[in-house]
C-alpha cells in the first residue's frame, strides 16, 4: 500500500492520474495538494470523494510548513509531482510565476522530503519522489534529427522549458547529493479529458463549436509527438512501480503530427459529426458546421510564437525495454475519444472558459 501526495492533482494530467490510480489501487491513500490557480479545477476531481483513501488539500507547494505537516501527519511515502506552470505563451508574458512554482516550488518539496524521509526517526521504511517533466527541456529538433532520448543534452528555449529543466536538475541533485530516492519522467504533448482549453487540441475543439477563430502559429508546420493522457498515467505507474532510483524515463506517444494537420483533422471530424448528428446544430448554433459551412473556414494563421520550437519527438526505447511501457491509444482513437468527451462535457469547458481567461486568450492570440 502506498500513501501518495499528488501535487497539482486538480490540473489536467494530475487529475487524470488521480482517477487512474484510485481505480487501479483502491486501497492506497491519495492526498491531492493543489493551489487551484486558473488551470486547477475541483470539477476535475468530481466523484473522487467516494474513494475512501482520497483527500483534497487546498494549498501551495511552496508552503514548507503545510507540506511538512502533510508528509509527517499522514505518513506519506510517495510524492508524485505534477504541479507546474506549463503554458509556453504564459511563460513568455509572465515568466516570474514559472520560476516561483516550477523551480522554487519543486525545491521546497525536495527540501521537505529530504528532512522528513531522511532525517527523522519516524520516516517511512521506503519513499519515492517522482517528478513529472517535459520533452521541451531538450530543445528543438530538425526534420531529420533522431528523437530525444534520456541522454539528449538539455537545451531549453522558453522560460517554461528552462524552469522545468532547472527543476529536473534539482531533483537529480537531491538523489546524488543526499540519497533521496527520486525518478523523473519526460513526456511528449498530452491530450485528452479535462485539458484546460488554452492548449492546442481543446482550444481548437471549443472554438470550432463556438464559432471562434482557430489561431495557428506561423504556417502551422511545427511538429509535436502526441501522447494520450491515460497512456501517460500508465507510464508513470510503471516508473513508480519498476523504475530505478535516480533514473529518468522518456514517455512518448509515437504520434508525430504537424499542428496544422491536427487542426484540419479536428475541423474535418467536427463537420462529419454535425452532418451525422443534427442535434449538435441545436446545441452549438454558432459553429459553422451547424449551417453546413466548413469548420476550416475559422482557421487563421497568426504571428509565430517567440522562440517557437519546430519539432519535438520522444524515443521511449528505454521505458519500453526496462519498464514494459507501450502506449495503447493511437492518435486516431485518442482524438476521437477527446472530441467525444468535449461534446459530452460542455458545462465543464464553458465553466473554465470564463471571461477573464477568454480576455487573456484573445489578447495574446490576437
Amino acid at each position: 500500500m502506498r500513501r501518495l501526495l499528488v501535487t497539482g492533482g486538480a490540473g489536467f494530467i494530475g487529475a487524470n492520474f488521480v482517477r487512474y490510480w484510485a481505480g487501479k489501487y483502491p486501497d492506497d491513500q491519495i492526498v491531492v495538494l493543489d493551489a487551484l490557480t486558473y488551470a486547477g479545477n475541483m470539477a476535475n476531481l468530481q466523484g473522487l470523494d467516494e474513494f475512501a483513501g482520497f483527500e483534497f488539500v487546498h494549498g501551495d507547494i511552496a508552503d514548507q510548513k503545510l507540506v511538512t505537516s502533510l508528509l509527517v501527519d499522514q505518513k506519506l511515502d510517495t510524492i508524485v509531482h505534477f504541479a507546474a506552470e506549463s503554458h509556453v505563451d504564459r511563460s513568455i508574458h509572465e515568466p516570474d510565476a514559472f520560476i516561483r512554482t516550477n523551480v522554487n516550488g519543486t525545491h521546497n518539496l525536495l527540501r521537505v522530503a529530504r528532512e522528513v524521509w531522511l532525517n527523522r526517526d519516524d520516516a517511512p521504511p521506503s519513499h519515492l519522489f517522482h517528478h513529472v517533466s517535459t520533452d521541451e527541456v531538450y530543445g528543438t529538433l530538425g526534420p531529420d534529427d533522431p528523437a530525444f532520448t534520456e541522454k539528449t543534452p538539455y537545451a531549453p528555449n522558453s522560460p517554461y522549458a528552462a524552469s522545468k529543466a532547472a527543476s529536473d536538475h534539482l531533483v537529480r541533485s537531491y538523489h546524488h547529493t543526499f540519497g533521496l530516492r527520486v525518478t523523473t519522467s519526460n513526456c511528449s504533448n498530452n491530450y485528452g479529458p479535462y485539458q484546460f482549453p488554452e492548449k492546442l487540441i481543446p482550444l481548437m475543439i471549443v472554438n470550432a463549436l463556438t464559432g471562434k477563430t482557430l489561431p495557428v502559429y506561423g504556417d502551422g508546420s511545427n511538429i509535436r509527438d502526441w501522447l494520450y493522457v491515460e497512456d501517460h498515467c500508465r507510464g508513470i505507474d510503471l516508473v513508480i512501480s519498476r523504475g530505478k532510483a535516480g533514473e529518468t524515463y522518456n514517455l512518448g506517444g509515437n504520434n508525430e503530427h504537424a499542428n496544422i494537420d491536427i487542426v484540419r483533422e479536428i475541423c474535418a471530424r467536427t463537420d462529419t459529426l454535425f452532418a451525422e448528428r443534427p442535434e449538435l446544430a441545436v446545441a452549438f448554433p454558432d459553429a459553422p458546421a451547424a449551417t453546413g459551412k466548413p469548420t476550416e473556414s475559422l482557421v487563421s494563421f497568426v504571428k509565430d510564437r517567440l522562440g517557437h520550437d519546430w519539432r519535438y519527438a520522444i524515443d521511449a526505447t528505454k521505458s519500453t525495454n526496462e519498464l514494459g511501457y507501450l502506449p495503447t491509444e493511437d492518435f486516431d482513437s485518442g482524438l476521437g475519444q477527446t472530441i467525444d468527451w468535449m461534446l459530452s462535457n460542455e458545462a465543464w469547458w464553458r465553466a473554465v472558459m470564463d471571461g477573464s481567461y477568454r480576455a487573456w486568450l484573445e489578447r495574446n492570440y490576437a
